[in-house]
């Protein structure tokens, strides 16, 4: 299960805060497919395969993979994954998590497994609910607001256009990172993109 995490709402799309949101869609357009909300789930959701050419090609070998946009606010993200966990019968060891890091540059990705949550209330949501740290998460530098900035603001403000560019570079090399650690592993997709 890949779940990018964000707030739904027209309010949020663009915003720092949803580049997990964007990692999601970029997989989505990848897989060909398109989002359904699978009554009471609190989600939009996509089940996909995977095989060694990436989502959605034909391969000797495929995966099934659910991806997963809450429609839950961030802070209550992992109320909508635990719920899909859940009736999916996926174990946390199976779930990757995609969202923005203040702690790392612009354009930085990190890829790991398990960990706290770094004041990160989706990853708090996730944790408590799923009951461990235990998943993968693929962190999507933003860095750090510029002078005085409130986090919080920062993070939820629209990004600037002269950025857009860059962000859906960023945006298409963390989707190619999610396929890596998918069909190859982490060691393989940490080797490669953290950088």
């Amino acid at each position: 299960m890949v779940v990018g995490l964000g707030n739904p709402g027209p309010t949020y799309s663009f915003t720092r805060h949803n580049v997990g949101f964007l990692v999601a869609d970029e997989l989505a357009r990848r897989a060909r497919a398109s989002w359904s909300a699978p009554r009471g789930m609190r989600a939009d959701v996509i089940e996909t395969r995977i095989g060694a050419a990436g989502f959605g090609m034909p391969s000797a070998e495929v995966d099934r993979v659910i991806l997963v946009k809450p429609r839950t606010f961030m802070n209550e993200s992992g109320r909508a994954i635990g719920k899909l966990a859940a009736f999916h019968r996926v174990t946390p060891d199976h779930i990757v998590a995609v969202h923005d890091e203040l702690d790392l540059d612009p354009g930085q990705l990190r890829l790991k497994f398990g960990g706290g949550d770094n004041g990160h209330n989706g990853l708090k949501s996730l944790r408590q609910h799923l009951g461990t740290g235990e998943f993968f998460r693929v962190r999507f530098g933003i860095g750090r607001p510029p002078g005085r900035q409130e986090p919080a603001d920062y993070v939820l403000a629209q990004i600037p256009s002269s950025l857009r560019a860059d962000i859906e570079g960023e945006t298409s090399r963390a989707a190619d990172a999610v396929e890596v650690l998918l069909a190859s592993g982490l060691e393989a997709a940490q080797n490669r993109f953290n950088g």
